[in-house]
């Protein structure tokens, strides 16, 4: 069952009745604390066809285009291009690794903001024509390489523009998009909707009004429970547009779990209160140093607040004392802490930390400052997630060729670990 980033002959565990998550999860720390304790991801595709059962209950009006740069692993895009979803590329990279899997090129947009001319060029010479835009700049350079372009006018959110300090910010003012219409009429380039885009840490449901608004508004120029009632109010059935949307963490964020390993561990003066309900300053504080940091696994860090809670895997008693506990990627540096503060019992070299939605964004190539190895994904799902696969019409000799179902024969126990080989 092992796979990895860069490998398409991965398989699948399709798991029985009774064999759930934490049995696979107990499983593979097992194994890996007899084979070196690397870290390792388990992914359960299962949830990503629920998620999309999901959006298709709530939003079938929207048009998935998945955002492949926050998790292109092989079988993430199997299982998106099996599903009928369609792909945002930010790359020549991106675009050819899901044209592989056969998606058409009508089926994927070129969303990079600042485009490499070679990059527009492939994206002709493919037949990709749908890609975004923001500025005069990139509208003549998309004007003289791409021939048959069809662009969506990126307009900024106020999400976009008052976001944290040091992201890069894109998307054109409202006030600039009648500027940009003329300027495309002119270059004769075909500007055939509006995109926006709103972090999917953003909770206020009043930017998605004001963006949606925005977009009503440059369509008069040219041509969820919060969001549908306003595409009826904006883009009603009969209007003849199209709605489509670039979801990325929302498909794949909750299927993937990562285990990582305690590899150091030191005791500092304690600045905080530490233990559930004490207030003194003479107990511990723990920093702890894991196999997998921002230069990994944990690379969003860099810029956004985690989305998950450590959770210890070894069983410990419901009184035992909790401490206060920091924990820290391998790098030792300054900038390589994953959680600054949280309550934890007192753990040891070797024992294991779980880290759930963790699949997005933790997929990039490892950084040249360590010599740690990536981890290895481990994919499962269960037969029932596999059976409505099949309802939908959905098969492993359609689009999934590199899927090879394993059932596991046993159920797990703490004397039984899975064990299924491809």
């Amino acid at each position: 069952m092992k796979g990895f980033i860069d490998d398409a002959n991965y398989s699948v565990g399709l798991l029985d009745e009774g064999t759930n998550l934490g049995n696979v999860i107990d499983n593979y720390v097992y194994e890996h604390t007899l084979t070196g304790k690397n870290a390792f991801f388990v992914g359960d595709l299962g949830k990503i066809v629920k998620k999309h059962s999901q959006w298709q209950n709530i939003v079938a009006q929207i048009k998935p285009f998945y955002t492949v740069k926050c998790n292109s692993t092989p079988a993430v895009l199997e299982i998106l291009a099996a599903l009928g979803t369609g792909f945002a590329c930010s790359s020549k990279t991106e675009m050819a690794l899901v044209q592989e899997l056969g998606v058409s090129p009508e089926n994927i947009i070129y969303i990079s903001p600042c485009k490499q001319v070679s990059q527009i060029k492939y994206a002709a010479k493919v037949g990709v024509n749908i890609m975004t835009c923001d500025n005069e700049v990139e509208l003549k350079k998309i004007a003289r390489n791409h021939p048959n372009a069809k662009v969506l006018l990126h307009i900024a959110t106020e999400d976009n523009i008052g976001g944290e300090e040091g992201n890069m910010k894109f998307g054109t003012t409202l006030k600039n998009c009648r500027h940009l219409l003329e300027c495309a009429k002119e270059l004769d380039v075909q500007i055939i909707g509006v995109k926006f885009h709103v972090s999917s840490a953003c909770k206020e449901s009043q930017v998605y009004v004001h963006a949606l608004s925005d977009a009503r508004c440059v369509f008069d120029m040219a041509v969820n429970h919060v969001i549908s009632p306003l595409l009826d109010v904006y883009f009603p059935e009969g209007s003849g547009i199209k709605i489509i949307s670039e979801p990325g963490s929302y498909y794949v964020s909750s299927a993937f779990t990562l285990a990582v390993n305690i590899i150091a561990k030191k005791v500092v003066e304690n600045k905080f209160s530490s233990g559930v309900g004490k207030t003194g300053s003479d107990e511990p504080t723990f920093m702890y140093y894991m196999n997998d940091g921002v230069y990994g696994s944990f690379a969003s860090k860099l810029s956004e607040d985690l989305n998950t809670i450590p959770e210890v895997h070894k069983k410990y008693k419901e009184d035992e004392p909790l401490f206060t506990s920091s924990l820290w990627g391998p790098s030792c540096d300054e900038l390589d802490q994953i959680v600054e503060n949280c309550l934890l019992p007192e753990l040891n070299v070797g024992d294991w930390l779980i880290f759930d939605n963790m699949g997005a964004d933790s997929f990039h190539e490892p950084s040249a400052f360590n010599d740690f190895q990536r981890p290895a994904i481990y994919y499962m799902m269960s037969y029932s997630d596999w059976y409505e696969m099949q309802d939908a019409g959905i098969t492993s000799d359609t689009m999934m060729k590199n899927f090879f179902f394993v059932p596991s024969c046993i159920q797990l126990s703490q004397e039984d670990k899975f064990s299924a080989e491809a």
